[in-house]
């Protein structure tokens, strides 16, 4: 069996998102040109320290105005959720709401989806591991609307389960939808771009330590034998160990 390379992300179909909270690397990420978009969450604006959320999001989008950029409720109930989508939509034409399937007692949030998505709402829907809820968010997008539907195909991946089938088929559900894009997200390596080019999947995320191995596109895999080499003896010298 051959093994397929990789030489270059200039041909790629896929759109390249970065995923993250820290605004100098969300900075550094949006004035690249191959980063077509932004995405972040709770969990990752939690782990750079950021307190107020409002003020967080209102900064970050002084400064990137010109690329889309999602931002997330983070209510469990339905009724609140919506008033935060409706908030977060306001603070810019590039905002995307992000919005998870379920709320944390696993009702589905389709009746909400289709309110937000029929009053305008440019929606990310969020925490998507299934078929079935790919298939119902569909139902409930406006098709006047753009949208995303992000598929965690690194989490399905977690589980043993190999997610290229999952999100092939999705790609062609979403095709009766033409403003409705595919977001491979968690992914867990960079060949997960060409992966999810080669199934005609519109957009992936990545986050910053991810993106920055980039560098390593196409690289001569004898020379890099050779760097891994050197570094086991390098760190070996510079610890001192004998025998």
């Amino acid at each position: 069996m051959t093994n397929k390379t990789y030489t270059t992300i200039a041909n790629l179909r896929v759109k390249i998102f970065a995923d993250g909270a820290d605004k100098a690397g969300m900075l550094e990420m949006a004035a690249k040109p191959f980063i077509q978009g932004l995405t972040t969450n709770p969990t990752l604006m939690k782990k750079a320290g950021i307190i107020d959320y409002k003020a967080f999001a209102l900064d970050i989008l002084r400064e990137i105005h010109d690329k889309p950029i999602s931002f997330e409720v983070f209510s469990d109930e339905f009724f609140e959720m919506e008033r935060q989508a409706n908030e977060i939509a306001s603070w810019g034409d590039n905002v995307y709401v992000k919005i998870p399937i379920t709320n944390t007692r696993r009702e589905g949030a389709y009746e909400l989806i289709g309110r937000l998505a029929n009053n305008g709402v440019k929606l990310n829907v969020t925490a998507i591991m299934t078929l079935e809820q790919v298939r119902g968010v569909m139902e409930k997008l406006n098709p006047a609307v753009p949208g995303y539907i992000s598929v965690f195909a690194g989490r399905i991946a977690d589980t043993g389960r190999d997610p290229i089938p999952l999100m092939a088929e999705a790609v062609s559900m979403l095709k009766t939808n033409p403003l409705a894009e595919l977001i491979w997200a968690s992914p867990r390596e960079l060949l997960n771009i060409f992966q999810a080019d080669a199934i005609g999947c519109q957009v992936i995320t990545l986050t910053n330590d991810v993106l920055k191995k980039l560098e390593l596109v196409g690289k001569d895999l004898a020379d890099y034998s050779l760097k891994t080499v050197k570094m086991f003896y390098n760190d070996a010298q510079t610890a001192g160990y004998t025998i």
